[in-house]
């Protein structure tokens, strides 16, 4: 993967070292239509399966806009809401497979609708001082689906439910204060915190990462006893692959030698 910054492109990437950074630019909203969600997965995919790629920032072009979710103009002129939006769906992110690499949403202004499922969809979030949120379907008749599934679980039900059915617009302190985000940052240093985050991820152990990616996924719906017996009885292939590596004993030898861990991610 290259860096591209053609003016065509309504997704750029920029590639240093093992971070790739994924900008939605598309003026004047960032709005996703089916055309940019079948990019966007493209590229989640291609980030994903780079063996020398350990992690991923996303974020909008500008200041004002993360992303405001689907592109209703769009759909308008016959986008359907039920149409194809590539490998990843809505967003090339929230539905892509054995996604086992850390993944960073900077939001850089407003995140709403399906911009804020797009967040959701990261692993850890970083909000613009400035930056607002909604879940505003309500009021287009239409539901945020893959919020209704994942913001109960994260916040408070009650609220969550609330954000749901009223669709009223929260800013970043009150989404911190929810725990929805994890750090609030002054809007001019926030892709600077962002690349300092994916600089310490970056260093860290790959495989590890994966299977605690891998874990937390297949966790989700299953009692603890059972999780664990996958676990230990290695029927997880990151977890697996992680028992047999040449960084789980270079883990235990730099403990032992008392120094810092070369990962190699094998």
């Amino acid at each position: 993967m290259t860096d591209t910054d053609t003016a065509q492109s309504p997704v750029k990437t920029r590639r240093e070292g093992a971070i790739l950074e994924v900008t939605l630019d598309r003026p004047k909203a960032n709005a996703i239509d089916l055309k940019t969600s079948v990019v966007m997965g493209e590229v989640f995919r291609e980030f994903r399966d780079d063996p020398e790629l350990r992690v991923a920032i996303v974020t909008g072009g500008g200041d004002k806009f993360f992303c405001p979710g689907w592109d209703l103009k769009a759909a308008a002129d016959g986008d359907a809401v039920d149409g194809n939006y590539g490998v990843g769906g809505f967003g090339g992110l929230q539905e892509m497979r054995e996604m086992n690499k850390p993944v960073i949403a900077a939001v850089n202004g407003i995140a709403c609708g399906g911009g804020l499922e797009l967040a959701l969809s990261a692993d850890m979030i970083l909000a613009a001082d400035h930056a607002t949120f909604a879940l505003p379907e309500i009021r287009s008749g239409t539901v945020a689906d893959a919020a209704s599934i994942k913001l109960p679980k994260r916040i408070p039900y009650h609220i969550a439910m609330e954000l749901l059915l009223t669709g009223r617009w929260f800013d970043a302190e009150e989404a911190n204060r929810w725990g929805l985000v994890n750090e609030i940052v002054a809007a001019d240093q926030l892709m600077d915190r962002a690349w300092e985050l994916a600089r310490l991820l970056a260093s860290g152990p790959p495989l590890v990462y994966a299977a605690i990616k891998e874990i937390v996924r297949d966790a989700e719906d299953s009692k603890f006893q059972d999780a664990m017996n996958r676990i230990t009885q290695r029927q997880l292939r990151s977890v697996d692959v992680l028992y047999d590596s040449e960084d789980q004993m270079e883990g235990a030898r730099a403990f032992a030698e008392k120094r810092d861990p070369v990962w190699k991610g094998r």
